[in-house]
């Protein structure tokens, strides 16, 4: 494999609409094109297989995911600790597309890793939204959570090449992923 043409790592808070967005993009470049990676998936799955715990509901919005969060979020800070690149060499593993979006970057060790492996071709992409907003999807404020790294790891020392705005005006924000969408053809332009 050559390497990837463009990698856009995600980041926002929780119920900003990361999923959202970036399954927008996923659907409009095609599956040939793009490939979302989920920095998330390998640690669940880790942990899962560690813990004893049922992997698909860890993937997913659940209470069941919520109750182990918190251990979850440790026992992901013991493993990165030891390798910063340790969940992002998993992800990457046997990826062909020209296109990367990772769509859960939490911390900037996260941003940094793919920065020095892939340089010039990565963008960082953070997806903002009010708390209100936020709520309208199911947010509810948890300590040890939301002021917790694995929230508020990329909130200061990044400047980000992209913010988008997901506060539900969908005018608005079909014009921020116009723009970024006319930015990755570009990309895939000049590759070709």
């Amino acid at each position: 494999m050559e390497g990837p043409h463009l990698v856009l790592i995600f980041s926002g808070k929780r119920k900003s609409g990361k999923d959202y967005v970036t399954e927008i993009i996923r659907d409009r470049l095609g599956p040939d094109t793009c490939t979302v990676l989920r920095l998330s998936g390998p640690l669940k799955e880790q942990y899962a297989l560690e813990k004893g715990l049922d992997f698909q509901r860890l993937l997913d919005a659940s209470e069941y995911k919520e109750k182990y969060r918190a251990d979850m979020i440790c026992w992901g800070e013991e493993r990165r600790n030891a390798d910063p690149g340790f969940f992002c060499k998993i992800i990457i593993k046997g990826v062909t597309q020209p296109v990367w979006v990772s769509i859960d970057a939490r911390r900037k060790s996260d941003v940094d890793w793919f920065h020095s492996s892939y340089g010039a071709v990565t963008q960082t992409v953070r997806i903002v939204a009010t708390d209100e907003s936020r709520k309208s999807r199911g947010w509810i404020y948890a300590p040890a959570i939301d002021d917790a790294e694995s929230e508020c790891g990329l909130d200061q020392g990044i400047s980000f090449n992209w913010v988008i705005a997901n506060d539900g005006d969908q005018e608005s924000l079909e014009g921020q992923l116009q723009r970024l969408m006319d930015f990755i053809h570009s990309k895939l332009d000049s590759n070709v």
